[in-house]
């Protein structure tokens, strides 16, 4: 399963730059999803640490109970593969 998160992060983002030099219109959509999940993203983990000081349960287990939501968690690693999507379009940019 750790082989196919590592070989995943590297095929989708050189996917996703083969994709938006195909067609260009690719290019809003892959940023308009970074905004989307973005938020999404953010709005899960201030709202649950909120909750947990609210509640005065700071504990590791309640803590890292984020990571069970499946929201945060495909919302994150869209970031993920977009911020290496990113990171490999300014490369190619400045060869």
């Amino acid at each position: 399963m750790k082989l196919l998160l590592i070989i995943f992060s590297i095929i989708f983002p050189i996917l996703m730059v083969y994709i938006q030099n195909k067609m260009k219109s690719f290019r809003t959509i892959f940023n308009v999803l970074a905004f989307i999940t973005t938020v999404i993203f953010g709005g899960i983990a201030s709202t649950s640490i909120y909750q947990i000081i609210v509640d005065h349960a700071v504990f590791m287990t309640t803590i890292h109970g984020i990571f069970l939501n499946p929201f945060f968690l495909i919302t994150g690693a869209y970031l993920g593969v977009f911020l290496l999507y990113r990171f490999l379009l300014l490369t190619l940019e400045e060869r």
